[in-house]
């Protein structure tokens, strides 16, 4: 017994080790529990909530992606709805920093993934289509009817990835229009994928802006989310201000002749028809129109409009959206006559 016994010399030396090596555990914290909480405050100290991605893009520059993406969200829903002949509303949510792991975490499996390039832009961005309202889009491209039946648990098809790359081709285009305010960027689909899982197109930790777009197609409801990383806004973090949005958007606005209209004409105003499209009807339809009715008509959705002016030639456009609004986009030079 007095062999296992310590002396009062071996209990000090023990005692004064203790106090030098600062041993936080106490008689009744299990040293399992200890590990755990170490643990976690190396993560937080990794990732500081809001600490990182405050110094990566501030507010203005935030402020900024929502104002071009909510265009882009207008023009994309009027778009589709020309393309599946029934309306579809796109709304911005929210546009938010996430590391991109729970970017990726944030989507269901499976989904319609695309890797998109963006040139001359380094990195790749991400569209990622909800299954929950792009098979209804796939329905109505191919003439089915309006109900909102669940959606298929299961990855797209090859035929039904050539109807999806429709949507995907009207997003890009409405996403390189509203980006020609900043840059010219050429977007182009590189690979689709049904798990987002599988796919690491950067580190786990990478900094990521998520812009969540809500889409609603009759009685169907989806998400649409556009993932950009921020090492890929780098080269134009400069131009995400909101002065320089809206100096673009009215630049863009002014059309070059104005500046070379003789000063006492510049308040005048003038009359500017755009001609949908042109169909007959009888009376007897035309009293017993009601909401919601469809007028059918021979004018292909691809075709030009025509536009007149007063003391202009009849003019070709197209028809967009800019900055909410509905527009046109003249695709013959304005000339006027000078009698």
């Amino acid at each position: 017994m007095s062999d296992d016994m310590l002396s009062r010399a071996e209990v000090e030396s023990l005692l004064h080790a203790g106090e030098r090596d600062l041993l936080p555990l106490s008689a009744t914290t299990p040293q399992r529990q200890s590990a755990r909480t170490s643990s976690v405050r190396s993560r937080e100290r990794t990732v500081p909530p809001g600490g990182a991605f405050a110094e990566r893009i501030n507010a203005e520059q935030m402020r900024a992606l929502q104002l071009l993406h909510e265009e882009v969200g207008r023009s994309f829903g009027d778009a589709v709805s020309v393309l599946l002949r029934n309306a579809c509303d796109v709304r911005l949510t929210s546009v938010e920093q996430l590391t991109y792991s729970e970017f990726v975490f944030s989507l269901e499996n499976p989904t319609c993934f695309n890797l998109l390039r963006a040139r001359p832009l380094d990195g790749s961005l991400i569209l990622d289509l909800n299954l929950a309202i792009l098979y209804p889009m796939i329905d109505r491209l191919l003439g089915g009817g309006h109900d909102a039946d669940l959606p298929a648990r299961r990855p797209l098809t090859e035929i039904e990835l050539l109807l999806a790359s429709q949507i995907t081709t009207i997003f890009n285009r409405e996403l390189q229009q509203a980006w020609a305010n900043i840059l010219d960027v050429e977007f182009t689909v590189d690979r689709v994928e049904c798990n987002p899982q599988r796919v690491q197109v950067m580190p786990p930790t990478d900094a990521v802006v998520v812009i969540r777009f809500e889409v609603a197609l009759g009685a169907s409801h989806g998400v649409l989310k556009l993932c950009i990383p921020l090492a890929s806004l780098e080269p134009i973090r400069g131009k995400l201000t909101t002065n320089h949005w809206d100096e673009n958007s009215r630049h863009l606005a002014l059309p070059d002749a104005l500046s070379e209209t003789p000063m006492p004409t510049n308040g005048s105003r003038v009359r500017v028809v755009v001609t949908l499209a042109e169909s007959t009807v009888t009376t007897a339809d035309l009293i017993g129109l009601r909401v919601g009715d469809v007028i059918t008509t021979e004018q292909d959705v691809e075709a030009p409009l025509r536009v007149d002016i007063e003391g202009v030639e009849p003019l070709r456009a197209s028809p967009g959206a800019l900055q909410g609004n509905k527009a046109i986009q003249l695709l013959d030079p304005l000339v006027t006559r000078h009698d």
